[in-house]
């Protein structure tokens, strides 16, 4: 007898399958295999609320990743597996991730927001080892979405932290764990069907199974030349990548984890849909990257201050160098090359290590989502200031900043002092939005008198110090630096202020 399909949004409603599945496992790999603990049973609404009583970011940022990864301790995880080897985590609780996201909010954000095709929603497919896009233009409506999937359609949400705010809170918070851009997509699958083809990707991926259930294979890098790529690679088909290291079918509740490099691809059982979410992070943040900001600004300091730099090539270089040249057997060559290795040794000497350091600091704020304010942090930061239009005026508009008041920054992370050589500028995630680099990098210049305060702030947090504390000669100097901050949403007060 044929089987009656049923769609995602009614599975979502429905008891999740809670057989066990076969795991093949491999020695180049970790895998845990989890009983649910204390912390394994906190709700993730719940959680979030503690976590917004924990007053430094820095930890609170650390508690969330430790549950995301339960029962693996961090430092275990960073140590063993961390752009290394995959990780299987199969807890046998489907309700261990609920509340990040689900297929019903899913439907409500078609139906509520404005999700453009190719901008915000993939439609995909995967057949007969052909990939294809099926992306009609303009917006996403339930009406044809659902279409799509009922025809065996994956559905790839792009950004949901744009859209959802829980999934904004949680990468908000990761962001300053790993001290580079947390980002998500959402991937909806219908039973017996696959959405992608193998490829690897340039991220830390770290795949949330949310509801039903998805087969997963995991294949070794190719060659040492795609171990930690700096860019995601093309489809490949199945005679290319060999036999997987990894194969097993994540449940509700289950997360796998592969560094970049790992070729993977998941495909739906046919019993079940799936909906999980990959949160990644760690794209383009490796030494190389730093480098290429360090060598660069190195070898213009050099030439600026080194006269060897600036001295003339051999006149008759060009007869024994190059790869024309490259089998001849001159000893002009190893001269040569002798002096460019004694160059190359005395530009390290000349490298702006920390000036080219906040150079990617500033990409990193610009890349950062905004932080998603507790309820507290709102009460007693500008957003909770009580001026307000009322009875054909503003009012409540004598909130003041005096020396006595007690201030902080809202977040460790959310401001950044970078000098540019003449000026010296704090750049700031606050008024960033949550759909990537929608708006240009914010900063505001910081004056000479107001430098040594702003990093006694920054050094200060998680403390909250007195306004007239800040290392500034005249008071009038601290007051206006606060109220700089404060009007830009980068510290909050001990207490929500009051009308003077």
């Amino acid at each position: 007898m044929e089987k009656k399909h049923v769609s995602a949004f009614e599975l979502y409603q429905n008891a999740l399958l809670a057989s066990t599945p076969e795991v093949k496992t491999s020695s180049v790999k970790v895998l845990w295999e989890v009983q649910c603990g204390e912390i394994s049973g906190v709700a993730l609404d719940s959680l979030l609320g503690d976590l917004a009583k924990v007053s430094n970011s820095r930890v609170r940022a650390s508690k969330l990743f430790q549950w995301l990864i339960h029962p693996i301790p961090s430092k275990s995880f960073f140590r063993d597996a961390w752009e290394k080897k995959p990780v299987l985590i199969k807890r046998q609780n489907p309700d261990y991730y609920t509340g990040l996201f689900s297929t019903a909010e899913f439907d409500r954000i078609l139906r509520r927001d404005d999700v453009q095709y190719g901008v915000n929603l993939d439609v995909t497919s995967y057949r007969n080892g052909k990939r294809e896009t099926h992306n009609p233009p303009g917006r996403a409506l339930p009406f044809t979405v659902w279409d799509f999937y009922e025809s065996g359609c994956s559905l790839r949400m792009l950004n949901p932290q744009a859209f959802s705010s829980t999934v904004w809170n949680v990468l908000s918070i990761l962001q300053e764990h790993f001290g580079s851009m947390a980002g998500a997509n959402m991937y909806l699958t219908p039973p017996g069907t696959q959405g992608f083809a193998p490829h690897y990707d340039d991220i830390e991926a770290f795949v949330v199974q949310l509801e039903g259930k998805k087969h997963w294979r995991v294949y070794n890098p190719r060659s040492e030349n795609e171990v930690l790529p700096v860019v995601s690679s093309p489809n490949f088909s199945h005679s290319e990548i060999g036999k997987p290291i990894m194969e097993a079918v994540l449940e509700a509740g289950d997360l796998l984890y592969f560094p970049r490099g790992f070729i993977h691809q998941g495909d739906c059982l046919s019993d079940a849909h799936s909906l999980h979410i990959t949160v990644s992070s760690y794209q383009r943040n490796s030494w190389g990257n730093l480098l290429a900001k360090v060598v660069p600004a190195a070898l213009e300091m050099a030439m600026e201050e080194d006269v060897d730099f600036r001295g003339g090539l051999p006149v008759d270089y060009l007869t024994y160098m190059g790869v024309q040249n490259s089998d001849k057997e001159d000893p002009r060559r190893a001269q040569f090359l002798s002096r460019i290795e004694g160059l190359m040794k005395k530009l390290s000497t000349f490298a702006p290590v920390d000036a080219a350091v906040d150079q990617k600091a500033r990409g990193y704020l610009h890349d950062c989502l905004p932080p998603m304010l507790t309820a507290e942090e709102r009460a007693s930061s500008v957003q909770g200031a009580p001026s307000r239009w009322e009875n054909g005026e503003p009012v409540d508009m004598g909130v003041a900043i005096r020396g006595q008041i007690r201030v902080r920054l809202v977040r460790s992370g959310i401001a950044r002092l970078c000098s540019d050589g003449e000026a010296v500028w704090l750049y700031y995630t606050a008024d960033n939005s949550r759909v990537y680099h929608k708006e240009e990098p914010k900063s505001v210049e910081i004056k000479a008198e107001h430098t040594d305060a702003m990093e006694f702030l920054i050094h200060a947090y998680p403390k909250f110090v007195t306004v007239g504390s800040l290392p500034c000669k005249l008071a009038e100097d601290k007051v206006s630096l606060a109220e700089l901050l404060f009007k830009r949403g980068l510290i909050h007060t001990a207490e929500p202020l009051q009308q003077s």
